[in-house]
């Protein structure tokens, strides 16, 4: 590690092999919380390159625990956080959106480093345990159409940092990284970057391990389809700048995406919006990043049958349904 810190501040780069070895390494447990946090750090100052990135992704998917589903069609819904904007759990809320659309999702998920609540504090505040065990692994998928993979339990370079990435408390690169980990290596990913940067650099990942992949950002910062401003989407067809009102969709403040000060303010906001009972804005930021997953699964889909496909979804009572039943088997 010594030596990588000093050739990195010298402002140096890894190559792919480089970089590999040093994330091996780290999933080893083979560096203390002192030397991690100076790892991380130098990348708050710089840019991370593909090849430094590509190489921690490849290193990371060698040691996962792998998940066999048979090569069931199912997407991952995620994005990268560390935007700073501290939303509700706008892509866990989709997920169960999705779900309640007859469709089939394996999420791979963290407790938030950089917000107030992650995926997998919402949904441990709901009393779900998390498990590697894949009979219920498979259970949930089948009867809830929703798999949680709490990343620390498939990745052991993600169990080495998390504590220091909750003490530093700012993004790091491995926010950049918890998206391209997934351990089942679902065929369909949405994917929400806090960057136009890291949008490009997603989209060359996706081309080269041929996943069929939409990647959105807000271009005011957003890891999602916010409603609050103009949003970039990139999929199989090429890139689209849209408003809002394109798609049918009034424009909404960012105070109202604010997840609250404490898990349980924003475990509050994901109940309201799956039993249809949030404010507009917070159903429609639901309902759009769902439809745009619903494509991704269906590029026939045109957007407006995909957000009525969501509607219908969270009006029925299916998604909040699916989640239910989702606790019942993880509980």
């Amino acid at each position: 590690m010594k030596n990588i810190l000093v050739k990195l501040s010298e402002h140096k780069t890894l190559t792919h092999d480089e970089a590999r070895q040093i994330m091996l390494a780290i999933a080893d447990g083979r560096f203390n919380d002192a030397q991690l946090a100076a790892f991380m750090t130098i990348y708050l100052m710089r840019s991370i390159t593909l090849d430094e990135l590509t190489g921690f992704q490849d290193a990371i998917l060698e040691r996962r625990v792998a998940v066999d589903f048979g090569g069931v069609k199912a997407i991952d819904i995620v994005g990268t956080g560390g935007d700073g904007k501290n939303t509700f759990n706008i892509s866990t809320a989709s997920c169960f959106v999705v779900a309640g659309a007859g469709r089939k999702v394996i999420k791979h998920g963290n407790y938030g480093a950089t917000s107030v609540s992650g995926a997998s504090n919402v949904l441990e505040a709901h009393g779900v345990k998390f498990t590697s065990d894949s009979d219920i692994l498979h259970r949930s998928l089948e009867e809830s159409g929703v798999c949680y993979l709490h990343a620390p339990f498939f990745s052991p370079a993600l169990k080495s940092v998390g504590p220091v990435r909750k003490a530093l408390g700012v993004r790091t690169f491995f926010n950049m990284l918890g998206p391209l980990v997934n351990p089942v290596r679902p065929e369909y990913q949405m994917l929400g970057v806090y960057s136009l940067k890291m949008l490009r650099m997603y989209k060359y990942i996706a081309q080269r391990e041929h996943i069929n992949c939409t990647i959105v950002h807000s271009l005011d910062g957003y890891d999602e389809i916010s409603l609050t401003s103009p949003f970039m989407v990139s999929d199989t067809c090429g890139e689209h700048l849209l408003n809002p009102g394109d798609i049918g969709f009034p424009v909404v403040t960012q105070e109202s995406l604010y997840g609250g000060d404490t898990p349980e303010e924003a475990s509050a906001i994901f109940d309201s919006v799956l039993a249809n009972r949030s404010t507009l804005p917070q159903r429609d930021c639901v309902v759009v990043n769902s439809a745009f997953a619903l494509r991704t699964l269906e590029p026939e889909l045109s957007v407006g049958e995909a957000v009525a496909l969501a509607e219908e979804s969270l009006s029925s009572g299916a998604a909040e349904r699916c989640f239910r039943r989702f606790v019942e088997i993880n509980s």
